[in-house]
């Protein structure tokens, strides 16, 4: 029988130290895999999002993410580990302004450098949306592993997308998140609008000072992981429901800081920029990323 060795870098994005951050998996010259071989071995890597970037005739390049259960559309933290893969082994055609490909439409990278000369990559992301909640705050409390009076009712429990769909749950303070202990098996059934939904609770008290809200990520059942360390997609989304619900008379444009991970070991941080463009939010979030090794897997 024959057996393909596939190389697997393994970068942390939205941190500059190794093992903090978010660990995403990039799979290069990735042209010649199937569907079927890249899922295979995204859970072989088993990281919560394995990325390949591809050739495209629509963009300057593709990507397509995988976790270790299926397919998503778009990945913040694989698109920055990836983009940071591909600016430091000198691969990239474009090296500070280019577009990628994803299923959530073509989007525009910019890179630029930091004050350490490492790159920092801004990443537009898809147009926000946001639908209605109708389900039982107390099984979602349940299933986060703490009580309903811990929701915070004055803000809206809805789902929201900038490339990815997850339900932003606002909890009213800190010291609930030390709590959590989710349940993911049970996301499906209490998320009855979009059952392959993730769950992503969040509130304005954080650690940080230099931080404006706090999170913590928890991966839909059918993706085959638990909790997201530091997720890009969802702080996205986040700074959409900030400008829309919690501060509506925010200047045209702000940055926001979104802490992540400090419960799990893993901390990290997301850079939102925000722009109010007449009816429109215009999301980007800013990172970056370290390389922490490399490995085989096989096919």
């Amino acid at each position: 029988m024959f057996v393909r060795a596939i190389m697997v870098y393994h970068f942390d994005a939205f941190s500059n130290i190794p093992n903090m951050g978010n660990p995403a998996g990039v799979v290069l010259n990735g042209d010649h895999l199937s569907e079927e071989q890249m899922l295979a071995i995204a859970e072989k890597v088993g990281f919560n999002e394995t990325a390949f970037p591809l050739k495209s005739d629509k963009a300057d390049i593709r990507i397509r993410y995988f976790t270790p259960g299926h397919e998503i559309n778009l990945c913040g933290h694989a698109t920055m580990a990836t983009i940071y893969a591909l600016k430091t082994k000198g691969l990239l055609d474009h090296p500070s302004e280019f577009t990628i490909e994803t299923k959530a439409g073509i989007l525009p990278i910019r890179i630029h450098s930091d004050i350490n000369d490492e790159p920092r990559i801004t990443m537009r992301q898809a147009a926000p949306q946001f639908q209605p909640f109708h389900g039982s705050f107390a099984d979602l409390a349940h299933s986060m592993g703490i009580e309903e009076g811990d929701i915070e009712t004055e803000l809206p429990t809805l789902y929201g997308s900038t490339g990815a769909w997850t339900l932003l749950i606002p909890i009213k303070n800190l010291s609930a998140f030390k709590k959590m202990k989710p349940n993911n098996s049970l996301f499906p059934d209490i998320l009855k609008e979009m059952p392959r939904a993730s769950i992503h609770p969040f509130c304005l008290e954080t650690y940080d000072v230099n931080a404006q809200m706090h999170a913590r990520h928890f991966s839909s059942p059918f993706s085959g992981t638990i909790e997201d360390p530091a997720t890009g997609t969802a702080s996205g989304v986040m700074g959409a429901y900030y400008a829309k619900y919690i501060d509506k008379n925010s200047e045209e444009s702000f940055n926001l800081v979104v802490e992540q991970g400090q419960e799990i070991g893993r901390n990290g941080r997301i850079g939102v920029f925000v722009t109010r463009n007449d009816d429109q939010l215009d999301i980007e979030i800013i990172g970056n990323a370290i390389y922490v090794n490399e490995f085989e897997v096989h096919l």
